[in-house]
């Protein structure tokens, strides 16, 4: 899966500008109340980028926010698209290594939140459906344990289930690769 693609399944999560005050990311803290409410656009907060002049941000620029700071963190060129698209949602949704760190734990290696060799290896002895299935549990459990999850649980259910269909699509389709790492060298991480 290509970049373009990935980005545009996942703009159809993330909504125009909201400024929500139970939202903590709407804050330029990250604190409900502390800060400034800036909002959220096309997914990119004021939590994580309390510099940018939300309101105002062209898709543009959320595009190249995301290429920039969350596929390229989780190696969205080397992964199995199935599993990309998964890693690449989440990283956006929950922070990079967060993401990773999930992905870590499904792959049952250290969670330290880099994409290295290690974690690359074990995703490939496990096999894609197993990490499929064991990423998105990791996932759900982590969404359950967030304090808003009453709140707001029910959007991030059906999240995850999208993407489930997405990933079904994707492991049906011509390339069953598990990972791309013999088309050029690794991220670093895994020290």
């Amino acid at each position: 899966m290509d970049y373009h693609t990935a980005f545009a399944r996942v703009i159809g999560h993330e909504g125009k500008f909201q400024n929500n005050p139970k939202d903590r990311g709407n804050w330029t803290t990250g604190i409900v109340g502390h800060g400034e409410n800036k909002g959220t656009k096309f997914g990119v907060s004021a939590m994580s980028y309390p510099e940018l002049d939300i309101k105002n941000l062209s898709l543009a620029q959320a595009k190249d926010v995301y290429h920039r700071d969350f596929w390229l963190r989780v190696a969205g060129d080397v992964l199995h698209e199935a599993l990309v698209y998964q890693l690449f949602d989440a990283a956006i949704n929950h922070g990079p290594g967060n993401a990773i760190r999930m992905l870590q734990r499904a792959a049952k290696v250290s969670d330290d939140g880099d994409m290295g060799e290690i974690t690359h290896r074990a995703i490939s002895d496990r096999g894609i459906d197993d990490m499929l299935k064991l990423f998105n549990a990791e996932r759900i459990d982590f969404f359950t344990r967030i304090s808003t999850f009453d709140e707001f649980g029910r959007g991030w259910m059906r999240r995850v289930a999208h993407n489930l269909r997405f990933a079904a699509d994707d492991y049906a389709a011509p390339c069953h690769a598990l990972s791309k790492r013999d088309e050029g060298p690794l991220p670093r991480g895994d020290a």
